[in-house]
């Protein structure tokens, strides 16, 4: 196991520690001395998870160590950190319910095309509107966590997050545009492949009339 992938493993363990500390209510940790609130450590432990999406693919390209067992962990990882920190936002009542249905059911959908389109061979790459749509969740995350140590910036992070629904929706429609793009290509070929098809046989009929 290379070191990519470790790093991929290491961000899913990280996802029951960080729910841990969003359901638990507010105490304090003490960590070397220092009295931390449990909000900031769950902050820490976001964005060392979220710090891991981004170096673990760095270093597969960059060291050439790129597997399949990284490629199907890797987006698993990302939702699994995403979805449950969310997902925690809303039982502790710091997320809108409705917004974070709408962004876990874009994960789900885009997921499903995305096998549906490998199914039938077509692979559907991740778009910059993807990859960014990974960011500012995190950022939205972050400030909600920010927000449950100091409230006044709830509104900023409710804000954010209807940006982040927006931006989500408008991402899903590029992958839903990109796919049927693919099946219609993929349509128009099976239909040019089965026109040859009865031509040739067309043509063989002909030349067994001549012949006989």
């Amino acid at each position: 196991m290379n070191i990519p992938t470790l790093l991929t493993l290491l961000r899913i363990f990280f996802v029951p520690l960080l729910v841990a500390l969003l359901v638990q209510g507010k105490v304090s940790l003490s960590l070397l001395g220092l009295v931390v609130s449990s909000e900031l450590v769950a902050l820490g432990i976001f964005l060392a998870a979220a710090a891991t999406d981004m170096l673990d693919g760095y270093l597969a390209r960059r060291w050439g160590q790129i597997t399949t067992v990284g490629t199907l962990l890797d987006p698993i990882a990302d939702k699994l950190l995403i979805s449950s920190a969310l997902i925690a936002l809303v039982q502790v009542h710091m997320a809108p319910a409705w917004i974070v249905i709408v962004i876990i059911g874009r994960e789900f959908a885009v997921t499903g095309l995305r096998s549906i389109a490998a199914g039938v061979g077509y692979t559907i790459q991740a778009s910059e509107l993807g990859k960014t749509k990974m960011v500012t969740q995190v950022a939205a995350v972050s400030l909600y966590l920010l927000a449950m140590r100091w409230p006044g910036l709830k509104p900023w992070a409710t804000a954010w997050m209807w940006g982040v629904a927006a931006f989500a929706l408008w991402s899903a429609a590029d992958y839903f545009r990109k796919f049927w793009r693919a099946v219609d290509e993929g349509v128009k070929r099976r239909r040019r492949r089965e026109l040859l098809r009865v031509e040739r046989e067309r043509r063989r009929s002909l030349a067994a009339r001549r012949s006989g």
